[in-house]
């Protein structure tokens, strides 16, 4: 079965550009978009211990007549099938439930803040809240469409880091993209990060995915992070970060989202690896 990826249209030109990215997404790991057309400006997300409410800006609701029908148009201009999403359930009259039974979900920086306010360097809340309750992979788009040629993925070691490397194995089997590893050494010499891919069992993986293994041991790490090839899609893993788990991911994550303007595939701390 294919996987699915979920995504809230916004009938404007930011929207546009998201939804070209999940399309072009699509396309290259052979998923289907499910595509919701918001009518109200909030909904829920039932997670396995969350429940978060989304709060979407009013742009959202643009042009209500004309949504599916550019909807459908840059579907087909990729060669997709649309399917849309039509809530059944409903908290309330004005609160849709939208499920979370989907492989992955795209998301602007934000979606619950005005255009004017996103930009490089700001995640909003509620698309932090869905990266760190979700099962799936968030796909956190760049605010103009632009295709991806490899794949990169920042690991440090972590459970979560691990996660992002499978995934990212997966992502370049399914795309034939290369990929890349992206490693700031911290106290660690190389011979570590080596024995934690030894212990998980993903020598061979590396071995047959990997392009290059970029392990920084000097230099400042947002000054290595030059090295990011312009059009990679960039994996990484986000966890809580003490009292404050609810606003920052960790501080490495932090700083790559506010300098690589890259497309993001963020790993949370509960997402579930695909079968």
């Amino acid at each position: 079965m294919e996987p699915q990826i979920f995504h809230i249209f916004r009938n404007t030109p930011l929207g546009r550009e998201t939804l070209l990215q999940s399309v072009y997404f699509s396309q290259k790991i052979k998923a289907s978009p499910l595509v919701y057309i918001p009518k109200f400006t909030k909904f829920l997300m039932y997670f396995d211990n969350d429940v978060v409410q989304i709060d979407l800006d009013e742009s959202y609701l643009s042009s209500p007549a004309t949504a599916e029908e550019h909807a459908v148009e840059l579907l087909k201009q990729g060669e997709i099938e649309p399917v849309f999403f039509d809530p059944k359930n409903f908290t309330a009259s004005t609160l849709p439930d939208v499920p979370t039974d989907f492989d992955f979900m795209c998301c602007p920086r934000s979606i619950s803040d005005l255009s004017s306010k996103i930009g490089l360097g700001y995640i909003g809340p509620r698309v932090r809240r869905i990266v760190r309750s979700a099962h799936f992979p968030v796909l956190i788009t760049s605010s103009v469409f632009k295709p991806w040629h490899s794949i990169g993925v920042f690991f440090g070691g972590s459970s979560n880091a691990v996660n992002a490397l499978k995934l990212g194995f997966r992502m370049s089997r399914e795309s034939g993209f290369p990929l890349d590893v992206f490693t700031q050494a911290e106290r660690r010499k190389k011979e570590a990060y080596e024995e934690i891919i030894k212990k998980e069992g993903l020598e061979d993986d590396m071995k047959k995915y990997v392009r290059k293994w970029y392990i920084f041991d000097t230099g400042k790490f947002d000054e290595n992070l030059y090295n990011v090839p312009h059009n990679a899609l960039v994996i990484m893993g986000a966890f809580g970060h003490g009292l404050v788990k609810d606003i920052f991911f960790g501080s490495k994550m932090e700083k790559i989202q506010s300098v690589v303007p890259n497309n993001m595939l963020i790993v949370g701390p509960k997402y579930r690896a695909l079968s």
